[in-house]
């Protein structure tokens, strides 16, 4: 049987460093600077020290963002089986441990991908049009925050401070709040071509939104966070990477606390589908019913917003893994 190599990846901004685990033995690959030209001479001299070929490679890396690409870029232009996996998973799977260096990490990254070889999950990229949209996302959240610190103190202080002081500080802000505006405008209409250009996306999109709740911006973040709803394709799951999903909390016969959600998870598409929840609860007559009847039964209001922003996920990945759009029931009521 082919020997298999697992090449563990500690990344920064400006370097990395590498640890090779053969048989569970860890072997100190290398300290490499962080660019396409310096991971193709690694990679080279990689298989000249140790014989190996690409096919009998396995790398395990963090997921650091956007430190990442020259690593991935190789990898995927050589075939090299790679798995991006969060830090917070790979130091939960090690129990205790102490001390901290790159070195180290990159041993422990290697250690883990060796142990749980079994069930290592292959990361994929995404496609070009799915990154493009990804990005305008990414750029529109940072607009609309900017906006908002700039506009909403002059909105609440309005009241409170002398009309000509409150007059001069939103003369000074109104020209950078409408350029914003201007921006997430010419944003959101690079997004709809980007969507109207791709048959798949705007199938998806448009299914999304069809759903009471879901618009057009909560939909392409789910459409880019499940890679087009078959890396999450599961609506539990997608609960769970949402951070709305209810999780037990007991032990024994002392620990009894409440059932709750987890902090860890995308808190920009909870943050989306808490407004969605909000809206549907006005527009849909069903899940207002539901939520009214929820409330009367002594339910806390954010427990009747957690259980509809799960409806919602319920609703969404029906439609898309149905090739339908969202139909009303006839009657109201829900369980």
């Amino acid at each position: 049987m082919e020997t298999v190599y697992f090449l563990g990846v500690d990344i920064a901004k400006k370097t990395f460093d590498a640890s090779l685990t053969i048989d569970a033995k860890a072997f100190d690959a290398s300290h490499c600077e962080n660019n396409a030209k310096s991971v193709e001479t690694f990679f080279r001299d990689l298989k000249i020290k140790f014989g190996l070929s690409y096919g009998q490679l396995i790398v395990c890396m963090e997921h650091t963002g956007i430190y990442c690409l020259p690593l991935l870029n190789f990898l995927v232009k050589n075939r090299i089986k790679v798995c991006v996996e969060s830090a917070l998973q790979i130091k939960r799977s090690q129990g205790l441990v102490r001390g901290k260096n790159d070195k180290v990490d990159a041993q422990r990254i290697a250690t883990y991908a060796y142990k749980n070889r079994e069930h290592l999950v292959f990361w994929k990229p995404q496609r070009l049009i799915i990154q493009k949209i990804k990005a305008l996302l990414v750029t529109r959240d940072r607009l609309v925050a900017a906006k908002t610190m700039l506009s909403v103190p002059i909105q609440e202080c309005e009241e409170f401070l002398e009309k000509s002081i409150h007059k001069s500080m939103a003369k000074s802000c109104s020209r950078s709040v409408k350029a914003l505006s201007d921006e997430i405008k010419r944003i959101e209409k690079s997004m709809e071509d980007l969507v109207e250009n791709d048959d798949s996306i705007r199938k998806q999109a448009h299914q999304a939104k069809s759903v009471v709740g879901i618009g057009q911006i909560t939909a392409l973040n789910m459409i880019v966070s499940t890679g087009e709803f078959v890396r999450i394709n599961k609506p539990k799951r997608f609960a769970c990477y949402s951070g709305i999903a209810p999780f037990e909390h007991s032990s024994g016969s002392s620990v009894r606390g409440k059932t709750r959600v987890s902090k860890m998870a995308n808190m920009s598409i909870k943050k989306l589908l808490t407004m969605g929840a909000r809206s549907a609860i006005v527009h849909d007559p069903e899940l207002r019913t539901y939520a009214e009847r929820k409330m009367a039964e002594g339910k806390h209001y954010f427990n009747v917003i957690n259980a509809v922003r799960n409806k919602l996920i319920t609703r969404v990945f029906a439609c898309v893994n149905g090739n339908r759009e969202y139909q009303k029931r006839s009657s109201i009521g829900l369980a």
